[in-house]
């Protein structure tokens, strides 16, 4: 299952059949465009955005040093949200919703969502939670057990798939990464987009672009919103990034760097 992270490439005959493959099984699809660096000033010009309309939020991963969740597909995350609560999510990537197993997929905290990019997708599944008892902050601050941030629901999916004898305890904090989150509806465009600008420690941002839909109109919408961009100056040529991926290299670099 390909996951873009460098220049879009066309997807293959192969690729586009097991798509639609995942997105009949989904929940939701999103669709995400990365802004090159150098064109980020312009690109919130050109689609008016207005970053006093933004949220800001705090977000933290969970891994080993070496990042042997990710290694397994298993992403653990946490984040502080201005002005609402935290919450959790324990995500498992790549999926096939029709292996997921029925008790699972029927949990009303379980989403399954196709994430496309240009040049690349990948299908996920994540079980949410709202933690309580001081929160994302409290664990940051190391008053309270990693644990405590995941619902028992969570822990359970936790350990289904994450290798044997790696608890949630023994992972390490990597954060935070500190974002502004807007929601805006362009006047020309009939839809609602997303931005994202994740702002990394070392000084790297990413700018992100993005809106959801139904998973049968997933294809339809992608054309309609290049199409959009395309006639707003939007760069959809540039080198695709992920999130997740970024940071917790990051994180990770810093780590074996600090341990010398």
């Amino acid at each position: 299952m390909p996951v873009a992270s460098r220049r879009p490439r066309r997807l293959s005959d192969e690729d586009l059949q097991q798509l639609l493959t995942l997105l009949k099984g989904a929940d939701s699809a999103e669709l995400k465009l990365t802004v090159p660096d150098t064109t980020v000033r312009s690109t919130v010009t050109a689609l008016g955005m207005d970053p006093l309309e933004g949220q800001i939020r705090q977000v933290f991963f969970f891994d080993t040093p070496d990042l042997t969740l990710d290694q397994h597909g298993v992403v653990v995350r946490a984040r502080r949200v201005q002005r609402k609560e935290d919450d959790s999510v324990v995500k498992l990537r790549p999926v096939i919703p029709d292996e997921l197993p029925a008790g699972l997929r029927q949990s009303k905290n379980l989403v399954v969502e196709v994430d496309a990019m240009p040049g690349g997708y990948v299908c996920s599944a994540s079980l949410k939670g709202t933690p309580t008892g001081g929160g994302v902050k409290a664990v940051a601050a190391g008053d309270r057990p990693i644990s405590k941030l995941f619902s028992k629901e969570q822990r359970a999916f936790y350990a289904d798939h994450a290798p044997e004898g790696l608890g949630l305890d023994d992972l390490t904090i990597l954060g935070p990464i500190n974002l502004m989150k807007l929601k805006f509806s362009p006047p020309d465009f009939g839809r609602r987009l997303v931005a994202e600008l994740w702002l990394y420690p070392d000084g790297a941002r990413i700018l992100e672009l993005s809106t959801k839909c139904a998973p049968n109109e997933a294809f339809d919408v992608a054309v309609e919103t290049r199409a959009f961009l395309a006639k707003q100056g939007v760069d959809l040529t540039g080198e695709q990034h992920t999130k997740t991926k970024t940071a917790l290299e990051y994180f990770s670099r810093s780590l074996k760097a600090a341990a010398g």
